[in-house]
């Protein structure tokens, strides 16, 4: 592999670990982003990046668990089955997210072709729906439904309070707009938050004191369904809510929604978004 890939691997990781102050997280996705080609020498290099970054993370903001600590917990049995539900559910959405996003970047003929070849007007135009979006759903909570990063309000949601259920819908329109326009909104803290919104959806099947863990199900599922990197949407949602509890279920949920993510969209997501920045093959 070459150093430069090795530092940008590297960079990645350090910048989730310093973003969510999920150092395992930073460590683990690394390794499943490289899965058929990590190598021991890079593993070094991504500890020593993401320790770097979990220092500086710490020294500005001091420890803290993102989304705060989770005290909803559900009986193993409804928790497994929560889990399956919010398994297919976000591996759909998730799928169907990450085949847009990455089918969109190939598609050069027809009126997407034409869209793409006016990137001015592209960005009008999908920043114009995440406007709609927006102020269609402003009045339904407060600051809105699509604005920002969602972090209220799924901080909300894993602590058991109530939203409108359009939450999750409006993030998932209004991120995957402004993923398609090419601004740098991030994919990570908008899957968290279209996550919770989608396990809030599963959980008004279940009591509601369920609410909150149903919510987390929700998110570490469609997580894993747009990243395809379960042991990462596990490890990452378990360090931003300190809860150990859950764990069977999150790895339930993450594994489903990693399976039927991939029958929608097969090449991961980074994997195919990587595809315009590396070098063309030669032929031997």
């Amino acid at each position: 592999m070459p150093v430069g890939a090795g530092v940008i691997i590297a960079g990645g990781a350090a910048g989730v670990a310093a973003a969510f102050n999920t150092p395992l997280a930073g460590v683990a996705f690394a390794i499943e982003e490289l899965a058929s080609a990590f190598e021991q020498r890079l593993a070094l290099l991504v500890m020593l990046a993401v320790m770097t970054a979990g220092l500086v993370s710490l020294g500005l903001s001091g420890d803290y668990i993102y989304f705060g600590a989770m005290s909803q917990h559900v009986p193993i049995v409804p928790a497994m089955v929560a889990a399956l539900g919010c398994g297919v559910a976000g591996g759909l959405a998730g799928g169907a997210f990450a085949r847009a996003l990455s089918g969109f970047g190939h598609i050069d003929h027809g009126w997407i072709g034409a869209l793409r070849a006016r990137p001015v007007a592209l960005a009008a135009g999908l920043g114009l729906i995440v406007a709609v979006v927006g102020v269609a759903t402003q009045g339904l909570a407060p600051g809105g439904l699509a604005w920002g990063t969602g972090y209220g309000t799924t901080r909300g949601l894993l602590s058991g309070a109530d939203t409108s259920l359009w939450f999750g819908p409006a993030k998932f329109v209004t991120s995957l707009a402004t993923a398609l326009s090419g601004a740098p909104g991030g994919i990570f803290a908008p899957s968290l938050s279209v996550g919770a919104g989608l396990g809030q959806l599963v959980g008004t099947l279940f009591p509601p004191d369920y609410s909150g863990a149903v919510a987390m199900l929700g998110m570490i599922a469609y997580f894993a369904g747009v990243t395809r990197a379960p042991l990462t949407a596990v490890i990452i949602v378990m360090e931003m809510t300190a809860d150990r509890a859950m764990i069977l279920p999150l790895f339930a949920a993450a594994l489903v929604a990693d399976q039927v993510s991939a029958a929608i969209c097969p090449e991961k997501l980074y994997h195919a978004l990587s595809h315009p920045f590396r070098a063309p093959e030669t032929a031997h």
